[in-house]
C-alpha cells in the first residue's frame, strides 16, 4: 500500500502505478484528496493524493511458493493453478512425481497445507480459501481406495459385530470414510485420538 499524490487524482494514480511498477487493475484506490487548481491555476494549489492497496493475487501467490519449492527441490514441473468462489486447485504435472505424492500422499498434503498458509495469510472470514493440490490425479485414486476400503470393512464389522480401527489418517480421508458409510444401514463411524493420530473407528450399529 502507497500513497501517491499528482496535479490530479489520474496523474496521481499514474504515479503510484509507476512506483509499484504494476497494472492499473491490480489495485484498488482510494482518493484521499481531489487536490485543487487554485487561483489562476498556480496560487493555492494543492496536489491530489490517493491510496493504492495492491490486491491480493492468489494464483500469483500460489505459483511463485511452488516454483521456489520445486526449484529448491530440483524438479520440473508444470504448475496450473485455477481459482474458484472458495476454493484454489493446483496441478502439477511433470516427471518423477512419485516424489512429490510421498508414502501415502504425505508429501503432497504437507505440500498442500503450506500452499493453503501462503495464500490464506492475512485472510479474514469469507476470504478464506480452501486448497487442493494434486498430481497424476492422486486425490481421485485414493478417494477411490478409500471407498472401496471402507465397504469392505464395513461388510466385516457387520458379519463380525467387532469395531475395526483404521490407521491415523488426515481429515479429508477421514471425511471420505465417513461420507462412504453414513448412509450404511449397518454400520456407524466416529474418529477418535489427536491429530497427526487420529482414527476412524467402524462399529456395528445397535439394534
Amino acid at each position: 500500500m502507497i500513497e501517491a499524490t499528482g496535479r490530479s487524482p489520474e496523474d496521481a494514480i499514474k504515479n503510484g502505478l509507476n512506483e509499484l511498477n504494476i497494472a492499473r487493475e491490480k489495485v484498488d484506490v482510494e482518493i484521499i484528496d481531489e487536490g485543487s487548481r487554485g487561483l489562476f491555476g498556480l496560487l493555492g494549489s494543492k496536489l491530489a493524493r490517493v491510496k493504492l492497496t495492491v490486491k491480493k493475487d492468489n494464483i500469483f501467490a500460489a505459483k511463485t511458493f511452488l516454483r521456489d519449492v520445486l526449484d529448491s527441490m530440483d524438479i520440473k514441473a508444470e504448475i496450473k493453478v485455477q481459482e474458484e468462489k472458495d476454493a484454489i486447485k493446483v496441478t502439477l504435472r511433470g516427471p518423477n512425481m512419485g516424489i512429490l505424492i510421498g508414502h501415502r500422499g504425505e508429501t503432497l498434503d504437507a505440500l498442500q497445507y503450506l500452499v493453503s498458509l501462503v495464500v490464506n495469510k492475512d485472510s479474514e472470514g469469507d476470504e478464506y480459501k480452501r486448497v487442493i493440490l494434486d498430481t497424476e490425479n492422486y486425490r481421485q485414486k485414493r478417494e477411490e481406495t478409500l471407498v472401496k476400503l471402507a465397504n469392505r470393512l464395513a461388510i466385516k464389522v457387520k458379519s463380525t459385530g467387532k469395531n475395526v480401527v483404521l490407521e491415523p489418517m488426515n481429515p479429508y480421508e477421514r471425511r471420505v470414510i465417513h461420507s462412504a458409510l453414513q448412509d450404511n444401514l449397518y454400520v456407524t463411524t466416529h474418529s477418535e485420538g489427536d491429530e497427526p493420530y487420529r482414527k476412524v473407528v467402524i462399529e456395528a450399529k445397535r439394534k
